[in-house]
């Protein structure tokens, strides 16, 4: 059973693990995953689904 609820390695920095993230679409539907990001804060890197397309290498920012 170890290992079963891990998340992903990062496989730019290799020290973090990408953690899955949500959001809620314009019309307030929730959007599970939209987004994957790594822990490590000096890696930041992130996998996301905007407006249909899947982009990354994208440091995901807070909202202000």
């Amino acid at each position: 059973m170890e290992g079963q609820n891990s998340f992903p390695k990062c496989q730019k920095c290799n020290q973090g693990v990408l953690i899955p993230l949500s959001d809620y679409g314009q019309e307030g539907s929730t959007i599970k995953y939209k987004a994957w990001a790594c822990t490590n804060p000096e890696c930041g890197f992130s996998l996301r689904i905007d407006k249909g397309e899947v982009c990354y290498g994208r440091k995901i920012q807070p909202k202000n």
